[in-house]
C-alpha cells in the first residue's frame, strides 16, 4: 500500500528534489512467500521493490520549459485507474488473510474444547 500511495503522490512530478528534470518512474512491489528473516514459509514479504521500465506519458505542451523538440513533456508512467485497482486487490488480500486466520483460530478453540 505505500508504494502504491507514493505512486499517486508522485504522478505528476516532474522534477527531482534539486530541481532538475527526471520523471518519477513508477514503483512495484515483489512479493515473496516466506518470512525474510528466518527463510521458513510464514506469510507473504516484499521481496523487492522496482522500477516500471514502461514508457513515460508524453504530454504536448509546447511552452512548457521541460518540452523536448516536438513540444512533448514526458509525465511519469502511472496511470491513477491502475493503482487504485492495485490498491483494492492489495486490500481485499489483507482482509481474506484476516478472515482466514480468525478461522483458523476458532477451529483451534473448537478443537480445545472438544479435548477438555
Amino acid at each position: 500500500m505505500e508504494v502504491i500511495a507514493a505512486n499517486l503522490a508522485n504522478k505528476d512530478s516532474i522534477y527531482d528534489a534539486q530541481g532538475g528534470y527526471a520523471p518519477f518512474r513508477r514503483r512495484v512491489a515483489l512479493l515473496a512467500p516466506g518470512d525474510p528473516v528466518t527463510g521458513r514459509g510464514e506469510g507473504v514479504h516484499v521481496r523487492e521493490i522496482v522500477l516500471d521500465p514502461s514508457p513515460f506519458r508524453k504530454v504536448y505542451s509546447p511552452g512548457h520549459p521541460a518540452a523536448d523538440a516536438q513540444g512533448y513533456v514526458d509525465y511519469p508512467n502511472i496511470d491513477s485507474a491502475v493503482e487504485m485497482v492495485n490498491a483494492l486487490e492489495a486490500s481485499r488480500a489483507y482482509e481474506a488473510n484476516i478472515t482466514a486466520a480468525e478461522a483458523t483460530k476458532s477451529m483451534l478453540r473448537s478443537s480445545l474444547r472438544l479435548l477438555a
